[in-house]
């Protein structure tokens, strides 16, 4: 499994958790239970967590310790949870969230989704989004992600 936060400003350092499966936009992943979702996320190259209701705009992981809202999503059916600082638990069904809701923006129906963005991101990086799959969806991939006061391995 790719990059991972070693040390979290908020959480801390964590012990590695046991290998765990979890759901993202219906999509089988694999992380580590009691890593914050959005870094198993990241891990499987997935950088949009959701879109914001008005301008339909994609967000992910900005402050990574819980006090913006760019990196909630739908877990296990509640919305807006805060991806960065709530632990990853076995069988856990993560969904993009579109302004409030899990279903897309009728302009974006038939584009691709948050996850096959990333996973063509994550594959070929300079690849997809979900205007025009196979066009770069990040200014610079792999930039710093999890907050500046995160150390990545």
């Amino acid at each position: 499994m790719a990059d991972r936060v070693l040390e979290h400003p908020i959480l801390g350092i964590r012990e590695k958790g046991r290998p765990v499966t979890f759901y993202l936009d219906g999509q089988e992943l694999q992380g580590f239970e009691g890593e914050p979702i959005a870094m198993a996320i990241k891990a499987a190259g997935v950088m949009v967590h959701r879109y914001t209701q008005k301008e339909h705009k994609p967000r992910g992981v900005f402050c990574a310790i819980g006090r913006c809202t760019d990196c909630v999503m739908i877990v296990d059916g509640v919305p807006n949870i805060r991806t960065c600082i709530t632990p990853l638990k076995e069988g856990m069904d993560v969904k993009t969230q579109y302004g409030v809701s899990e279903e897309p923006f009728p302009e974006m129906s038939g584009k691709a989704t948050a996850y096959e963005i990333g996973k063509a991101t994550a594959d070929e990086p300079g690849k997809a989004t979900a205007d025009e799959p196979g066009k770069a969806t990040a200014d610079e991939p792999g930039k710093a992600t999890a907050g500046q006061n995160s150390k990545v391995n």
